[in-house]
């Protein structure tokens, strides 16, 4: 590990990537992004996609983060500051104390992620899914029941944006992601590939619990509301959740870990 550099200025040039996270944040910075808090910080330490580039934490947490900081090679700068001149590089009270900037794995395309994947697997494809806290909610559920892989379309929201990667608990950065392109028809890549798509909906022709897991499956899951486009319910075996009374929707994170759940604990 390397030293750990003291901070005494908010203004000191090194500490430029984190300052005024909350304001600047949802834009992204430096082609990187933000993370933040001890459980985050030991995801990223592994470092098996995306890499650590600075660390910034409170003085008074240094000598319990230790171990943590110790798994960081030396090319990770790591500073020191105390809570009011990190709360002012910050720009708000960042009460966990830890403040970590990664660089981004590079992209890779729908096509090359699923070609990497063998034998059976689970993968997720969002569409539309635009709020921070269910993106978040949603790599965390993919990450705790064996998700291989996230597809998302353009109107979805960065899984990478600071508070998607704290809802995650760091799954966010673990699980490897990729965006579909305007020309890419979803339902004909994962075909080729062999998944079988299966959309949420309350109109879902299968309940769930009549579901036997396809080996290769693609759950697809849209926004709260609207929901998956025509196009897709129309191609896709559709799926639905029973409930009970009038209520006919659930959030889609509360979904997704519902439907996964279950798909894990069903054979092939």
């Amino acid at each position: 590990m390397a030293s750990i550099l003291s901070i005494d200025d908010p203004d000191d040039p090194r500490i430029t990537v984190f300052r005024e996270v909350k304001e600047r944040d949802v834009a992204g910075r430096h082609g990187g992004f933000i993370a933040e808090g001890e459980v985050v910080l030991r995801v990223l330490a592994r470092g098996r996609l995306h890499r650590a580039r600075s660390v910034l934490v409170a003085r008074k947490r240094t000598a319990a983060l230790a171990p943590i900081l110790a798994q960081f090679d030396e090319s990770v700068a790591i500073y020191s500051a105390e809570q009011d001149v990190m709360n002012a590089i910050a720009g708000f009270a960042i009460h966990r104390g830890i403040l970590a900037f990664g660089e981004r794995a590079p992209a890779r395309s729908p096509e090359a992620l699923l070609t990497a994947i063998d034998g059976p697997a689970i993968v997720l494809a969002l569409f539309g899914v635009s709020n921070h806290d269910n993106i978040g909610g949603i790599f965390r559920n993919a990450a705790a029941f064996g998700v291989r892989a996230v597809l998302l379309d353009g109107a979805c929201c960065d899984p990478l944006y600071r508070k998607a990667i704290r809802v995650s608990v760091g799954g966010a950065l673990e699980l490897p992601f990729a965006r579909f392109g305007d020309s890419d028809d979803p339902l004909a890549l994962l075909a080729r590939h062999g998944f079988t798509a299966l959309a949420l909906s309350p109109s879902g022709a299968t309940p769930l619990m009549r579901l036997n897991r396809p080996s290769r499956t693609a759950v697809l899951l849209g926004a709260e509301g609207d929901g998956l486009p025509s196009r897709l319910l129309a191609g896709a075996r559709t799926i639905a959740i029973p409930m009970a009374g009038r209520f006919d929707s659930l959030n889609v994170a509360t979904t997704s870990g519902i439907v996964l759940h279950h798909l894990m604990s069903s054979p092939t």
